[in-house]
């Protein structure tokens, strides 16, 4: 009899340290979607491709998203209200930033606004030198400026995610202008992430190889420019937009509270090579 007493009562004791390790282990929280209802962000380069993308994902989220390109009619077409458009060139220094300031305090920005001029290095123009540098770079940081002091005054925890690429690292023929705009971008976040992150702002970039956006299809059709760097990516295929939206949505989110200053490759694995 004792001998069944003392089964049952080891029986209990095991059951009741599973049961307590497993609420350690299972903690509930809210669903990233959750995270996104109502709350503000801004996204610029919003026009096409990713930045399209993005502010598709953010609006089917329920956020409210400020839409920012050079033309109001290239913007995303919604009768969603929660989608504002705005229209300024994100390389004009103080323009932007009066108007990106005037919106109010966001949770979140992403700074996806780019150009790629395709110059050989002893090519390469003036003008598209300045142009590159302007947007990807000057452009990104004075946006971000803006939205990191409305973020501060109003005592918001946001994230800043900044779209960069593979080729920050890696050279490639022709792309001198955009690997050194990208390679500054790398450059201007890890900084950020050190002088917001004290304030509650995170800041990390979205790291992609070639994207299938229309212009990327386009850019890279021709098997012998495309061959020689899909053979370097491991899954053997170049991302998808809604891939990249995926990595930002992700670093927006409360999911990567502890996230900043990072590079995140979205490449299929070139960058293991």
């Amino acid at each position: 009899m004792f001998g069944s007493i003392f089964k049952l009562s080891t029986k209990l004791n095991k059951q009741s340290i599973v049961m307590t390790l497993s609420r350690g282990i299972v903690q509930q929280r809210d669903s990233m979607e959750k995270y996104f209802k109502d709350k503000r962000f801004i996204v610029t380069g919003a026009s096409s491709g990713i930045g399209k993308v993005i502010a598709g994902r953010l609006l089917g989220l329920d956020a409210y998203v400020y839409a920012i390109g050079r033309d109001v009619e290239t913007l995303p077409s919604s009768d969603n209200k929660k989608l504002i458009k705005v229209t300024v060139d994100v390389s004009e220094w103080d323009t932007v930033y009066c108007q990106v300031l005037e919106m109010g305090p966001v949770h979140g920005l992403v700074n996806n606004a780019g150009v790629a001029h395709i110059e050989s290095f002893l090519s390469t123009t003036q003008h598209g030198w300045d142009d590159t540098l302007n947007i990807n770079s000057r452009g990104m940081v004075r946006v971000s400026q803006a939205v990191a002091q409305n973020m501060i005054d109003a005592k918001i925890k946001g994230s800043i995610v900044n779209v960069s690429s593979t080729i920050s690292e890696r050279g490639i023929p022709d792309h001198v202008t955009y690997c050194a705009s990208k390679g500054a971008v790398n450059q201007i976040t890890r900084t950020m992430a050190i002088e917001l992150g004290p304030l509650g702002i995170r800041t990390n970039n979205v790291n992609p190889t070639v994207v299938m956006t229309q212009m990327g299809k386009k850019a890279w059709s021709d098997p012998a420019k495309s061959g020689p760097i899909l053979k370097k990516i491991p899954l053997g295929r170049f991302a998808e937009p809604n891939e990249i939206a995926d990595a930002v949505i992700f670093l927006l989110s409360d999911y990567s509270q502890m996230v900043n200053g990072l590079n995140l490759y979205v490449d299929g694995g070139y960058m293991t090579g």
